[in-house]
């Protein structure tokens, strides 16, 4: 019986492993199908210079597919005149690269037919009857470059394409379109791709066993045929640990290793718990899967525990698209009682308690990306975020205070947003500065299966079609490559002029990003009932702040965002012999808002000093 291949192209990352192929790959050895995994990616980076590759990876803008576009020649031929039109439309208009970038990249090109021979003669491809590729963000046209060499070469080999280039729609027209590819798994494969191998390496050839497997799109002549959408891992205990074993040692192989510093990858859940409530207007994660779905917290620390005591690494990125809430019950808790023996990411909600976030602190969680992407209630609602301002700057507040690296972003262009939402945006901004900058600024993308997409009429977009950049990756019709794109350019039916209002904001947060604030503010106990705010800001309008009796409970009892009669209530609660007035207590925390040491909606109240512990920050 011939064996299987999977295969990770450029330009996957070099410093993380394929999840997708080490689920599959112990997955087909239950099965007994003897399976092997490549890393192709490592020789690529050998050709180029791991410099060349990491820069082209991370640096380069990513939907200026510069990664896939260096494949392009390969596998059309040269077209001198489209080849132009590329790198003047997209690298030098829409992403304004120097000419020394732009020749960096053009070097790169260069490299990939010996690349590519390379890659046809290291490997033994006769004993493979299989050969599965794995194909996100920047591996397409690598990766077909590749296939197409070897099924001219070697007949037998029947080509398999996953991963989310190759998702729904995209899928059944990439396969259209390239007849070098047999078969398509879409969507989730844990089960419909061993099923598949399972008839192309173990039953008779002519058999079309495979029509009855859920997930697969195959070729029958020139007849494309789909049998739906994959089946959902619901029990994902019954998923097996991740197999690594492939990547580390094709690391270790490589000239490279000594500048590439692993992460381990690992999956709880799949899904996303607050998607399914409500669907972010701009997100096209998770296509067909938005089901939430988790393991138990007994085989997360299992799973945790074997692969970092395996490959001696402690640093572990969580790949979920979303924080299960189940685990502060049992996982987090168990790991903050451990120590925190792992530095662990997390994408989560940003609607987190201070609770929250001192236990994922606890447990070792030292970076999160929160999902926060607005200052503006407005726009949140555009977005349908199911949060606030108030409540983000709450979450980066307790982040600094537990020492928790936070990335967010902003995000500008939504149908519905006004002049007036950016300019309440820059008016708030330098008090939260202390709080760090924004990971990135700018405008939304149209992606696949969100709902900007899927109902683009009913939020006020227009002439929705393929991001111009897959014309050059492409050489297809406009049909075609609004199946196959991802990432969509659109108008807006109201003619809105997103740039001219939101210009200033974005130039705010270039220069916020390019000088961050070294000061902070500071919330020091001097006792009972008494607090010292101290301001080291550069635009501190006052450096020290002395709070005693009501004054102290009513900043300390908005380190919580509070409702302004809420705060009321609550003095008079706590004073019941004192004298205390709705307009005295609102004018008070109205002059710490006018300050810059509190922050205000209108109605609700947020302290914006961070508890000093004695710890640096």
């Amino acid at each position: 019986m011939k064996h299987a291949l999977l295969l990770s192209m450029p330009f996957g990352a070099l410093e993380r492993q394929a999840l997708g192929l080490s689920l599959l790959k112990p997955q087909l050895e239950r099965n007994g199908i003897s399976c092997e995994i490549r890393y192709l990616t490592f020789p690529f980076a050998e050709f180029i210079g791991d410099e060349n590759y990491q820069w082209i990876s991370n640096d380069v803008p990513y939907t200026a597919f510069a990664g896939d576009w260096v494949f392009r020649r390969a596998l059309y031929g040269q077209h001198d005149q489209e080849e132009h039109a590329y790198v003047q439309e997209i690298l030098r208009d829409t992403w304004q690269l120097c000419q020394g970038d732009i020749d960096r990249i053009l070097r790169i090109r260069t490299f990939v037919p010996a690349y590519l021979d390379y890659c046809l003669q290291i490997i033994p491809w006769e004993v493979y009857g299989l050969v599965g590729f794995t194909s996100t963000f920047e591996q397409n046209l690598a990766s077909l470059a590749l296939a197409k060499k070897i099924k001219s070469s070697y007949p037998h080999v029947k080509i398999v394409f996953g991963g989310a280039n190759w998702e729904g729609e995209m899928g059944r027209e990439l396969i259209q379109q390239f007849p070098f590819v047999d078969y398509v798994c879409a969507g989730e494969a844990d089960e419909s791709f061993p099923a598949l191998a399972n008839v192309i390496l173990k039953t008779p050839k002519k058999t079309k066993a495979h029509s009855a497997i859920r997930g697969i799109v195959w070729r029958d002549g020139t007849q494309i045929n789909h049998t739906g959408q994959a089946d959902l891992i619901r029990h994902m205990d019954a998923l097996p640990t991740p197999d690594f074993q492939d990547y580390f040692e094709n690391l270790a192989e490589s000239t490279v290793s000594a500048s590439v510093a692993p992460v381990l990858l690992l999956e709880t859940s799949r899904g996303c718990w607050c998607g399914k409530k409500a669907h972010c207007t701009f997100c096209g994660l998770n296509g067909g899967a938005m089901e939430f779905r988790s393991k138990s917290a007994e085989r997360g620390l299992q799973e945790l525990e074997t692969l970092s005591s395996q490959w001696q690494i402690d640093y572990i990125e969580i790949v979920d698209n979303i924080l299960d809430m189940k685990a502060f019950q049992h996982f987090l808790p168990s790991l903050a009682q451990q120590g925190a023996p792992y530095q662990l990411f997390y994408e989560v909600k940003a609607n987190l308690t201070k609770a929250h976030i001192r236990l994922l602190a606890a447990a070792g969680v030292h970076r999160i990306q929160p999902g926060i992407e607005s200052m503006n209630d407005h726009i949140l609602r555009l977005m349908r975020k199911g949060t606030t301002a108030l409540r983000n700057i709450q979450l980066l507040k307790w982040c600094k205070q537990f020492g928790v690296a936070v990335d967010w972003n902003i995000l500008y262009g939504f149908p519905g947003e006004t002049a007036h939402d950016y300019q309440a945006m820059l008016r708030l901004m330098p008090s939260i500065r202390f709080l760090g900058a924004p990971t990135a600024c700018g405008p939304i993308r149209l992606d696949r299966f969100s709902p900007f997409f899927n109902k683009p009429k009913s939020f006020g977009l227009i002439n929705v079609r393929a991001n111009v950049v897959y014309r050059y990756l492409y050489p297809f019709s406009q049909g075609s490559l609004d199946k196959i794109a991802y990432f969509f350019e659109y108008d807006y039916q109201n003619g809105m002029a997103v740039d001219a209002y939101a210009r200033e904001l974005i130039q705010y947060c270039e220069e916020w990003g390019q000088n961050p604030e070294l000061g902070c503010l500071w919330l020091l106990n001097q006792g009972p009932g008494e607090f010292l705010l101290i301001d080291t800001r550069t635009d501190a309008l006052q450096n020290e702040f002395r709070f005693s009796s009501m004054e102290a409970e009513a900043y300390h009892y908005c380190d919580e965002l509070r409702l302004g009669r809420a705060v009321v209530r609550h003095l008079q609660q706590r004073f019941p012999h004192e004298s205390v007035s709705e307009p005295q207590v609102l004018n008070f925390l109205q002059m710490l808002c006018t300050c810059g040491v509190m922050v205000t909606d209108g109605e609700h109240y947020l302290s914006l000093a961070v508890a000093y512990d004695g710890k640096p920050k």
